[in-house]
């Protein structure tokens, strides 16, 4: 089953009187949209800047939030290192909010960041100490065409269970990836365009494959993609 979601299927959210614009393929309950959370995949924002602009501090707990730089730079704050930390183009950022964390991001104008929430089991880590964690992307493991975010060799952990991430960069042609039953794979197209069982994907399309075995699709213009796997069924609760 392939669900397939485009830019106007996905909540709309803004900062700054439009500085900061977002489409998201997963909201909150007020942004509309047509997709809400699922698996242990709580939230899924594509944010970018039309001019230099900030989102201020604000609060977190509980949940395991990665920032993934697109385009371009931003500079982030928080409540545990009290210091602005640059990031730029490749770069991932891991906050695991703990029991609480306030923080900020700057972004420059035409920058453009995945922000991506992932829900633990909230039983254990509401009373676990906030941590934070930065992530070159020349340090992230890379084979081929895939760089892998959360995975085998990566640096970076989640809490939440079972949850593999990769960036994939798209050249024309034809291709086929194995997909496991009893999981999620939940796919942004950052740029580029796709054709799948006769469907064009484009850019900011979002979809989920989910009781496959195989997903084929061709490549019409070079990109990239992200892909997140994720459990159909979780060993905890989830908010």
């Amino acid at each position: 089953m392939i669900k397939h979601y485009n830019i106007s299927n996905q909540a709309y959210g803004e900062f700054n009187g439009g500085e900061i614009v977002e489409n998201k393929p997963i909201g909150f309950p007020h942004d509309g949209g047509k997709l809400k959370p699922y698996s242990n995949l709580f939230y899924w924002a594509h944010a970018s800047a039309k001019k230099d602009s900030m989102i201020g501090l604000h609060p977190h707990r509980g949940f395991e939030i990665m920032s993934i730089v697109l385009e371009g730079n931003i500079q982030h704050y928080d409540t545990l290192l009290k210091e602005w930390i640059p990031l730029e183009k490749g770069d991932v950022q891991l906050i695991q909010s703990g029991s609480g964390i306030s923080h900020a991001e700057a972004m420059q104008s035409e920058s453009e960041i995945f922000q991506i929430w992932f829900n633990p089991d909230l039983r254990k880590t509401l009373s676990h100490p906030a941590k934070y964690l930065d992530v070159k992307g020349k340090d992230l493991p890379q084979t081929n065409n895939i760089t892998t975010i959360v995975g085998k060799d990566s640096p970076i952990q989640l809490e939440s269970e079972k949850i593999e991430i990769t960036q994939i960069a798209l050249q024309v042609g034809k291709f086929k990836m194995d997909i496991e039953k009893e999981f999620y794979y939940s796919f942004y197209l950052i740029e580029g365009e796709l054709k799948i069982h006769q469907v064009r994907v484009s850019k900011d399309d979002f979809f989920i494959v989910e009781d496959e075995e195989s997903l084929n699709y061709e490549v019409l213009v070079n990109g990239r993609m992200l892909c997140i796997k994720s459990p159909e069924t979780l060993s905890y609760p989830v908010y």
